[in-house]
């Protein structure tokens, strides 16, 4: 199935820890790497929010961590937008290395925000009809298995 986004990072030597691979921070910044070049691809880029006084805030996040990833090890993130509406994404990223193992995937609710206003409010229409399309092909796919998880305790 066609993939609609990804974005390719190396881990830097600062990223990683006294274990010897990628500090758990390191994640959530290279998953958020990413996520800047997603709002770049939908045209909310720097140019994107100037012209639109628009911007995408973050209202939650949920990591998991499947496998070490090591200093200069290249990583590739891909999304899956699992839901929109007018002025939200529901989207979930799979972190994945050189040999197609899933390192880690990170599952986020994003808003946009009207920065003249201060508060919610629905994309602009250039915006809103490339994140359509996106969905579209997106929509199509298989829910990922870390998909809507929550943390707990099983009880047996």
């Amino acid at each position: 199935m066609q993939q609609t986004f990804s974005f390719e990072q190396n881990v830097l030597p600062e990223w990683v820890d006294y274990n010897g691979h990628m500090n758990d921070a390191e994640y959530a910044r290279a998953f958020s790497l990413a996520g800047e070049a997603y709002l770049e691809h939908i045209g909310l880029g720097e140019s994107g929010r100037a012209e639109h006084s628009y911007t995408i805030f973050t209202l939650e996040t949920h990591i998991c961590y499947l496998k070490e990833a090591h200093e200069g090890e290249t990583l590739t993130v891909k999304s899956q937008l699992l839901d929109t509406d007018e002025k939200r994404l529901h989207q979930f990223l799979a972190m994945e290395n050189a040999q197609g193992y899933l390192v880690a995937t990170m599952e986020q609710m994003l808003m946009g925000m009207d920065q003249n206003e201060g508060r919610p409010a629905p994309f602009p229409e250039k915006v809103a009809r490339k994140v359509e399309g996106i969905f579209l092909v997106d929509s199509k796919k298989d829910l990922p298995k870390q998909a809507g998880r929550q943390i707990g305790i099983r009880k047996k």
